[in-house]
């Protein structure tokens, strides 16, 4: 069975869909630990291949989406695009990505968490900064005139409603805004990543009097705007798909999130049974985000692709790089977390990205892109071994 990826094959309903504000494109990159960081990779280095990324309005990315992005828009202005294609792309922000792949940073974070004064995710934020991140802040991304504005989603547990960072401001549509923030971007992503129960929650003391109410925003008092306590951003909008389908016409939404399966004898003690419980409410909150993207695909609302981790390439009816099943149900398996990934297995997830994203591009986005004649890591071929 596929996960949805065709547009013209999935039902939707259009019903409470709306157009967007005006015409552009953003991308979103789903939740899904290292797993979905690697398969974004891939996704971007296909993206950056056909000259798309500087055609980008905005990223909007959750939890193992935001560490991808996170990087892209830090390293942003060192690219150095020509005619549309970056030519540091792997350097700067591949190579940073596939070595963090081979970083366990949760089991430790969990560990001296629990052992030590201060939380998990401060635990965590630590890592981020060390391996990717330094001391950059949500102002060293790129401005609105340099390049896409990078939309790093959390979610809030006061409110219940999605807590944006960027650049610009961020922000909980209930409480206000605060402008130019100048956040650490390890601690945005962490925050991001901040994933139910282990490493959550994540922390952020706010300066009230330097919050602006935005209406409604309802809830413009202390303790809101005092103190944001966040999750990971999965838990509102696991595809990160908010911020950019309210606004442009064009979606383009990579989908490495993982997948529910059956159990026949679930665990009946209260964590695993909790646990449990948290992936059912998980995957259903991805499968209705995504049927609201194909069903405005169907109404001819936006325009755009939709390609996952565990979509059958053969779907999109053209020509594909070769994918065998066991690869690709070997892939989609992998575990969400932040733990090392060893053997070819990051490099096979970024292929496998990489060949996604051109099957739904070539089908539904740029038909005249010419099939690549590789993956970006050929000695890794997707053939079904491990």
């Amino acid at each position: 069975m596929t996960d949805a990826v065709p547009v013209e094959r999935i039902a939707g309903d259009a019903r409470d869909l709306r157009r967007a504000e005006q015409e552009g494109l953003g991308l979103c990159l789903s939740g899904g630990g290292y797993r979905a960081m690697l398969f974004h990779l891939g996704s971007l280095w296909r993206l950056n291949e056909a000259a798309l990324l500087p055609d980008l309005d905005r990223v909007s990315s959750v939890s193992g989406g935001s560490i991808a992005a996170g990087l892209l828009g830090l390293r942003w202005r060192g690219l150095e695009f020509r005619q549309g294609v970056a030519s540091r792309f792997e350097p700067l922000v591949a190579a940073p990505l596939r070595a963090l792949a081979g970083r366990t940073i949760d089991e430790g974070a969990i560990l001296s968490g629990a052992l030590l004064p201060g939380a998990i995710a401060v635990r965590v934020e630590a890592a981020f900064r060390d391996h990717l991140f330094g001391d950059a802040t949500l102002q060293d991304l790129p401005r609105d005139s340099e390049g896409p504005r990078f939309v790093i989603n959390a979610t809030s547990v006061q409110t219940g409603g999605l807590w944006r960072f960027s650049r610009p401001f961020m922000a909980d549509w209930r409480v206000g805004r605060f402008f130019e923030p100048r956040v650490p971007l390890a601690f945005a992503v962490a925050a991001s990543c901040a994933y139910p129960p282990v490493l959550s929650p994540a922390r952020l003391r706010l300066v009230p009097g330097l919050f602006t109410r935005v209406e409604p925003a309802e809830l413009f008092r202390s303790p809101f705007s005092s103190e944001a306590v966040l999750t990971d951003g999965g838990v509102y909008d696991n595809l990160g798909l908010e911020t950019v389908w309210k606004r442009y016409s064009t979606v383009l939404a990579s989908d490495g999130g993982g997948h529910l399966e059956p159990e026949g004898n679930p665990k009946r003690d209260w964590a695993r049974h909790a646990l449990r419980v948290h992936e059912i409410i998980d995957n259903q909150v991805r499968t209705l985000r995504k049927r609201q993207l194909i069903g405005s695909f169907k109404a001819g609302y936006r325009k755009g692709a939709y390609w996952s981790i565990r979509c059958d390439p053969a779907d999109y009816g053209v020509l594909a790089l070769p994918c065998a099943d066991e690869a690709r149900a070997r892939l989609a398996g992998v575990k969400t977390r932040l733990e090392a990934i060893d053997d070819r297995l990051p490099d096979q997830l970024i292929n496998w990205g990489y060949a996604a994203c051109d099957v739904a591009l070539r089908a539904h986005v740029r038909p005249g892109l010419t099939l690549p004649a590789g993956f970006p890591y050929p000695g890794s071929p997707l053939d079904g071994r491990p």
